[in-house]
C-alpha cells in the first residue's frame, strides 16, 4: 500500500468520508473511487454500477467494486439521478486502479442539489481525515 503522502488526491475535487470523490460540471458530477480507496482494496476484478435513470439520496449504496480483497459497496455522496455508467468497467475493471480519476470514474449523475457538494471535504480536509 502506499503511503498517504504519496496518494494522488486531485485539489479540484470534493470526498466524501467513504472515500468516494466528485467532480461537478454545473448541476451534473462525475463520481468515482479514490485513489486512497482503490490502494486499499487491492486489484479491481468487477464493478457493480446501476441502470441510467436510477434516482439514488445522499449516501445511499449505488454499486460494487468487487476486488481480490474483498467486496465493497459504493455510496453517492450526494443525491441525484443517474445519467451515464461507465460502459468500459465492464470489459476493464482495473481501470478503477490505474485510473482512478479519469477512465477509472464510476457513474455521472443530475445534481439533486448542487450546492451539496460543497458540504464535501476539500482535499486537505480529506488527507487530515485519511492521516487521523
Amino acid at each position: 500500500m502506499k503511503p498517504i503522502d504519496d496518494l494522488n488526491l486531485p485539489g479540484d475535487l470534493r470526498y466524501a468520508t467513504d472515500h468516494e470523490w466528485l467532480r461537478t460540471n454545473g448541476d451534473s458530477a462525475r463520481v468515482g473511487i479514490s485513489d486512497y480507496a482503490q490502494d486499499q482494496l487491492g486489484d479491481v476484478v468487477f464493478v457493480e454500477l446501476p441502470t441510467v435513470g436510477t434516482v439514488f439520496g445522499k449516501g445511499e449504496v449505488f454499486g460494487t467494486v468487487e476486488s481480490v480483497k474483498a467486496v465493497s459497496e459504493l455510496f453517492l455522496p450526494v443525491g441525484g439521478t443517474v445519467t451515464a455508467v461507465n460502459a468500459l468497467l465492464s470489459d476493464a475493471p482495473e481501470l478503477v486502479n490505474s485510473s482512478p480519476y479519469g477512465e477509472g470514474w464510476l457513474v455521472e449523475i443530475r445534481l439533486s442539489d448542487p450546492a451539496a457538494a460543497a458540504e464535501l471535504m476539500d482535499r486537505e480536509a480529506y488527507l487530515a481525515m485519511l492521516k487521523g
